[in-house]
C-alpha cells in the first residue's frame, strides 16, 4: 500500500490550507475536552472558576481538569481509561474519606482519601486490580497522588503540577481561546 502526501478524495490533491491560530486554539480545546469527557457548559464554568485566580490561568485549568474523581481513579491505575474511571465511579464503587459517592466531576482535595468500598472490594475486577498493583510495587506514576495498593486507597499528597500531565497539550491557547 503507498501513501500519498495529500488527503483521499476527490479534492485531495488541493491539500488542505493551513489552520489559523483561531482553529488551533479551538481544536486545543476540544481535544481537551475530550480528553477529559466535559461538556462545553462544565468546561466555561471550569475557566470562570480559574480565570480570575492568582497565577498562570491554563496551568490551574488543567489542575482543576486533573482533580475531579474519575481522572484522579484514572491516574491512580484503578482504571484502563477515563471512560472507565466515571463508569466506576456512577456505580458508587468508591468512598471519599468514608462517604459513599457517585460524581465523576467531583474535585478531590488535598488529603483527601479515595477508597474503594469494602464490600466491593472482594468483587473479581478490584481482586485482579489488586494483583496489579502490588506487582508494580505500588506507587501511582503521578507525583501527586500517593497509591496504596494492599488496601485499594488513593491518597490525594498536592495538587498536580505541569510535568505531573503527560498531556502534550498548549492550556495557554485555550486562555486564549476564551479571551477572545
Amino acid at each position: 500500500m503507498a501513501r500519498k502526501p495529500y488527503p483521499p478524495g476527490v479534492h485531495g490533491k488541493k491539500g488542505r490550507r493551513p489552520q489559523g491560530e483561531f482553529g488551533q486554539q479551538m481544536a486545543t480545546k476540544q481535544r481537551v475536552k475530550r480528553i477529559y469527557g466535559v461538556m462545553e457548559k462544565q468546561f466555561k464554568k471550569y475557566f470562570r472558576e480559574v480565570k480570575d485566580k492568582p497565577g498562570v490561568t491554563g496551568d490551574l485549568l488543567m489542575q482543576k481538569l486533573e482533580m475531579r474523581l474519575d481522572n484522579v481513579i484514572f491516574r491512580a491505575g484503578f482504571a484502563p481509561s477515563r471512560q472507565t474511571a466515571r463508569q466506576l465511579v456512577r456505580h458508587s464503587l468508591f468512598l471519599i474519606n468514608g462517604k459513599k459517592i457517585n460524581i465523576p466531576s467531583r474535585e478531590v482535595k488535598l488529603g483527601d482519601v479515595i477508597s474503594v468500598k469494602p464490600s466491593k472490594a472482594k468483587k473479581e475486577y478490584f481482586t485482579r486490580l489488586a494483583a496489579a498493583l502490588q506487582e508494580k510495587k505500588g506507587g501511582a506514576p503521578s507525583g501527586w497522588l500517593e497509591v496504596i495498593p494492599g488496601d485499594l486507597t488513593v491518597k490525594v499528597k498536592s495538587k498536580p503540577t505541569r510535568d505531573d500531565l503527560d498531556l502534550h497539550v498548549n492550556a495557554q491557547s485555550i486562555v486564549e481561546f476564551y479571551s477572545r
